[in-house]
């Protein structure tokens, strides 16, 4: 192993990777960023916050250790020899200002960053950390490539996975969740997220939330609320996310229009308008005073 802490190598294992060519969007104009700077986090193998996980998002969501011997039946592992690193990578101010102008489809840059950078990049993210750790002697894996990996329906939790790297991130100290289900991160919302399970002991990150939606000014101050507006199919109100109505719009609306508006690219899906043009799309907006929020509430703010 190299004279590095597990952190600092792990890091230095996704820098490497995204300072690459390999962190391009596939654009036709030509080579460019997909994502910026990404932000890196680490939890523990058997942090509680895994079963926690289970019970309030996701009643079959695997855990390291599941996910880990799943990967590799012939080890020998606790939770306690596992880690998990997880990084966000936010979207390019490029991205994000074509975004906000996107009203009914997402615009070019975000279809392809979420098509096609998604296997090229974010898949491809996790398979490099992982081939250069089992070159260390290191067995690690990503969860959501194992062959296992499926989205399913819950009855109790709507549209559910077996590995979610949204939550993952959030048990790594990296964000916390908003109004439309989209992870808050010192980045903001509009990201994608990555993550994979290693057998080293890295030194977790902190938490500096305890609750699920404590970055969103709707949950924590009553306010804001523009991700409704934002969303073009209704499927988020006040009341939270509708997974099924946005599901329906991707399929039967999205993925049409892009294919006609974008032939080489026909199959793609995406959206992320509720991610966009709001407060938290790049970076934690800061809670109002108690002292101001009346005042912000009677002007809509």
């Amino acid at each position: 192993m190299p004279t590095l802490t597990h952190n600092e190598y792990l890091e230095a294992l996704v820098h490497e990777f995204m300072g690459s060519p390999a962190n391009d969007n596939a654009m036709p104009t030509g080579p460019e960023a997909a994502f910026d700077t990404p932000l890196i986090g680490f939890a523990a193998g058997g942090d509680p916050i895994w079963e926690q996980i289970k019970a309030e998002a996701a009643t079959n969501h695997w855990t390291p250790l599941e996910a880990f011997r799943l990967a590799y039946p012939e080890e020998e592992a606790t939770a306690d020899d596992l880690s998990v690193v997880s990084w966000v990578l936010p979207q390019t101010a490029a991205t994000r200002e074509d975004q906000r102008r996107a009203t009914l489809y997402a615009c070019e840059r975000w279809i392809r960053n979420r098509y096609v950078a998604q296997v090229r990049v974010v898949d491809e993210l996790a398979r490099f950390v992982i081939g250069r750790l089992d070159a260390d002697g290191v067995k690690a894996a990503s969860p959501d490539l194992l062959p296992e990996w499926k989205r399913f329906k819950d009855e109790k939790f709507t549209i559910s996975s077996l590995w979610s790297h949204r939550h993952a991130a959030f048990a790594a100290g990296l964000g916390t969740f908003g109004l439309s289900d989209g992870l808050i991160t010192k980045a903001g919302k509009a990201m994608r997220c990555g993550s994979v399970v290693v057998r080293l002991k890295a030194r977790p990150t902190p938490r500096p939330y305890s609750g699920y939606n404590d970055y969103c000014l709707f949950y924590n101050s009553g306010l804001c609320g523009k991700c409704v507006k934002r969303c073009p199919c209704e499927a988020i109100t006040l009341a939270g996310h509708d997974k099924n109505k946005c599901s329906d719009y991707l399929d039967n609306v999205v993925t049409p229009a892009i294919a006609a508006a974008y032939p080489d690219i026909a199959g793609a899906y995406g959206c992320g308008l509720c991610q966009a043009a709001v407060p938290c799309e790049n970076s934690i907006p800061p809670r109002p005073p108690k002292s101001v929020r009346r005042e912000l509430e009677k002007a809509n703010i």
